[in-house]
C-alpha cells in the first residue's frame, strides 16, 4: 500500500484533483466499510479529474481506474473509522492552522479559483482536512511515536555497510530552480506557472534571480515557480552529487566551483545531455560540500542519515501491517468489484 497516496487524497485534494466530500444519501453505493456508504458519485468524481485531460483508451481501462480510486477510499475510510475509536478527532483548531499553511502561497482569488477549478467548495475542503489530519493523528499514536532506533542499531548498520559512508569523489549538495523554455509537461508548483516558450523563460528566470538576489528565499522560489516536477515540491533539493556527474556539465560545473554554501549561480542554460538541444535555464544553489574520504560513525551527519533511513524503513513496514490488521478486521463489501466479475467476459 502506498500510505502517502492514501492519505494525501484528501489532504492534498485541492493541489492535485478534488474533495473526499462522503456523501450519506443519493447516488448508488460501490462498497460499504463496516455498513458505511462509499457512493458512486465519490468515485466519479475523483474518476473524472483524473481522466480530464488524458481519457481512458479502453473500458478495461476506466474500470480498472474506477476500481483503484475506490480500493484508495476503502483504506482511508478504514483508517478514520479507526481514529474515531480511539477519539483523535482533528480540532478546529488544527483544521484551520492547516488550512492556513496550504492558502499561503496563493491569494484569495488564485485559492478560489482552485477550488472552483477542483469543483469543491470550502466546507469540502476543511472536511476533507479534518478527516485527514484525524487519520496522521492515530498513525502517530499507535506507530510513529513507538518506534525507537537505538545508538545499537545504528553502530550495526554502519559496520555492514561502511562501504557506503566512503565517498570517493566530492559531493555537492545541490538545489536548483528550473524554468522550462517548452509549453509541456504540466507544471505542480504552487503558483501553477509556467513559460510557454524561450522569451517567456528568460524573462521568468531573469525575475526569479533578481527576488533571489533581493534576498527572498531560495526554496520558497523553487516551490512557487521551479518547472521542474520533481523537485518543485522540496524546494529545489537536488541532493548530493557527485563532482564527476557535475563535470559533464563544463559551464554548470565552472559555476558552482566558485561558489560557497548558501550561494547561488546566475540563470544557467539546461540542455540535454545527449543531443545538447536547449530546453530551459535553472539556478542552482549549493547548500553544502562534501569532501572525499571516510566517513566515520561519530560523524553527528552520519547517526543522523542512518536514524533516519532506519526509521522510514521500520515506519513503512510497521504501517502496512497495521493497514493489514486494520483491513483484516474491517468488513468490506466491494459491490464495483463484483460488478466487474460478474460482467467479466461479456
Amino acid at each position: 500500500m502506498v500510505w502517502g497516496t492514501a492519505l494525501l487524497i484528501c489532504t492534498l485534494g485541492l493541489l492535485a484533483g478534488a474533495g473526499c466530500n462522503r456523501q450519506q444519501g443519493g447516488g448508488d453505493v460501490m462498497a460499504r466499510v463496516n455498513g458505511r456508504k462509499i457512493l458512486r458519485t465519490e468515485v466519479e468524481k475523483y474518476y473524472r479529474t483524473q481522466t480530464e485531460k488524458q481519457p481512458p483508451t479502453s473500458n478495461e481501462q476506466a474500470q480498472a481506474l474506477r476500481l483503484g480510486i475506490l480500493r484508495e477510499l476503502i483504506e482511508n475510510e478504514i483508517l478514520a473509522q479507526r481514529a474515531e475509536k480511539l477519539g483523535l478527532l482533528a480540532t478546529d483548531e488544527e483544521v484551520d492552522s492547516k488550512l492556513s499553511e496550504i492558502r499561503a502561497p496563493f491569494t484569495k482569488e488564485e485559492f478560489d479559483a482552485r477550488l472552483k477549478e477542483r469543483g469543491i467548495t470550502l466546507d469540502d475542503f476543511k472536511r476533507d482536512l479534518r478527516r485527514s489530519i484525524t487519520v496522521e493523528k492515530v498513525l502517530n499514536k499507535e506507530i510513529t511515536s513507538k518506534i525507537n532506533i537505538s545508538d545499537s542499531d545504528i553502530s550495526n548498520y554502519y559496520n555492514q555497510h561502511k562501504s557506503e559512508f566512503n565517498l570517493i569523489v566530492p559531493q555537492y549538495h545541490l538545489a536548483q530552480i528550473l524554468v522550462s523554455t517548452q509549453p509541456s509537461p504540466q507544471v505542480r508548483n504552487l503558483k501553477n506557472d509556467k513559460a510557454q516558450n524561450e522569451g517567456e523563460a528568460k524573462k521568468k528566470v531573469s525575475m526569479l534571480q533578481n527576488r533571489l538576489e533581493s534576498g527572498e528565499d531560495f526554496a520558497t522560489i523553487a516551490m512557487n515557480y521551479s518547472e521542474d516536477p520533481d523537485t518543485s515540491a522540496t524546494g529545489g533539493d537536488l541532493g548530493f552529487v557527485p563532482e564527476n556527474s557535475l563535470q559533464g556539465d563544463k559551464q554548470a560545473y565552472d559555476a558552482i566551483s566558485r561558489l560557497k554554501p548558501g550561494q547561488f549561480t546566475p540563470p544557467l542554460p539546461a540542455a540535454d545531455n545527449g543531443t545538447h538541444q536547449l530546453f530551459g535555464y535553472r539556478i542552482i544553489k549549493l547548500i553544502s560540500k562534501e569532501p572525499a574520504g571516510q566517513r566515520e560513525l561519530n560523524d553527528p551527519r552520519v547517526q543522523q542519515a542512518i536514524r533516519e533511513q532506519l526509521r522510514d524503513r521500520r515506519e513503512q513496514l510497521l504501517k502496512s501491517a497495521y493497514y493489514e490488521s486494520l483491513h483484516n478486521s474491517a468488513s468490506v463489501e466491494n459491490y464495483l468489484a463484483d460488478q466487474i466479475l460478474k460482467t467479466s467476459g461479456q
